[in-house]
């Protein structure tokens, strides 16, 4: 969906298999394989997730934060930051894989 700034929408509810197999074959074009990790530093979860296939070489980790202000610890292997960086959005990265950015 559209973001806001870093902000961006998401929903997050069980939905039956079935459901979710028509929802893949009929509004998606193409996906992407990725594996996501969690990591607690402090208070906070970095969701970490490690790409494969296409997208294979790309790690992107995400953090989520009760404001766009909030201060967050930076561990020592925490990259470049791209959330502006449409490049790296799964919609993208489904369409365009990493190593053609």
């Amino acid at each position: 969906g559209r973001s806001h700034g870093a902000r961006r929408a998401e929903f997050e509810w069980e939905i039956p298999r079935d459901e979710a197999c028509t929802l893949l074959d009929t509004l998606c074009v193409a996906g992407i394989d990725k594996t996501r990790f969690v990591a607690r530093v402090g208070a906070h979860d970095f969701e970490i997730d490690v790409f494969a296939g296409r997208n294979a070489g790309l790690s992107l980790v995400e953090i989520e934060l009760s404001h766009e202000d909030e201060p967050f610890p930076r561990p020592e292997w925490l990259g470049d930051e791209v959330t502006h960086d449409h490049r790296y959005s799964n919609s993208i990265l489904a369409q365009r894989p990493w190593p053609e950015l």
